[in-house]
């Protein structure tokens, strides 16, 4: 059989992802559309991604929730279903299959081609899943395949997160915040405490502290005491990484 040649050079994708495929052949595979497949001889001519996306959105759950359990030893069941959820979904793989550009580097059949398979979601979403479990198997099936995975999934998965969690909850940090600091330090406390006040009673300023375990993680300011501790949890989100400095506040 013809060795398939890709759109781009995979070489190009082993640098996005930082894995350098022994078997270039599995690599291919990941990376053939079933259209593709189709026109040249069927499975046997030309093996397409299907199989390795059955195993790869096993993979992708188990990588996925092992962080979340991980990561947040204080959130029930409930909550790190929904989590999960939100990062292994068809959407999800799709961002994270953008970020990589992966669509460019995609065998597709001429109708599909044609009819811009290479940006459509499911596409994409579906050779995601294929590419991670090409580069599970690769590594070595086991721990060698896990770290391979996690070293070009989590950044992605973690960004993702952190933008689902914002939008969760709004504007309410204090809330995010709370739900940081149960998730992510079991047993410790959040409380807000007044700093300092100023101003005559009709016209005070508040400044108010989020305090974990004794320790400020942020400082704010306002009119009234919620306005304060809400801007102090901001800070401390800033603080932790949650989000950026210039996020959106309304």
């Amino acid at each position: 059989m013809k060795e398939k040649t890709l759109p781009r050079d995979p070489a190009e994708l082993e640098k996005l992802t930082g894995h350098v495929f022994a078997s270039r052949e599995l690599l291919t595979e990941a990376l053939t559309h079933s259209s593709y497949s189709n026109e040249h001889g069927g499975l046997r001519a030309a093996r397409c991604n299907e199989r390795l996306e059955f195993l790869g959105d096993s993979v992708l759950s188990l990588i996925v929730s092992d962080y979340l359990f991980q990561r947040f030893p204080g959130s029930p069941e409930g909550e790190l279903t929904r989590m999960r959820s939100e990062l292994v979904n068809e959407k999800a793989c799709a961002e994270y299959a953008s970020f990589i550009s992966l669509g460019d580097f995609l065998l597709l059949g001429r109708g599909e081609e044609k009819g811009g398979g290479r940006r459509r979601r499911s596409v994409t979403a579906d050779a995601y899943e294929a590419l991670i479990a090409a580069v599970w198997i690769d590594a070595g099936e086991g721990t060698g395949g896990k770290e391979a995975v996690r070293a070009f999934l989590m950044p992605r998965v973690a960004e993702r997160l952190a933008d689902l969690r914002r939008e969760w909850c709004g504007a309410d940090y204090k809330t995010l915040l709370q739900q940081v600091v149960q998730g992510d330090s079991k047993g410790s406390m959040l409380e807000y405490v007044l700093a300092a006040e100023s101003g005559p009673d009709h016209d005070k300023t508040f400044t108010v502290d989020a305090v974990v375990d004794s320790n400020v993680f942020g400082t704010g300011t306002g009119r009234t005491k919620r306005e304060a501790e809400q801007e102090a949890a901001r800070q401390a989100l800033v603080k932790c990484g949650v989000i950026a400095e210039n996020a959106d506040e309304t």
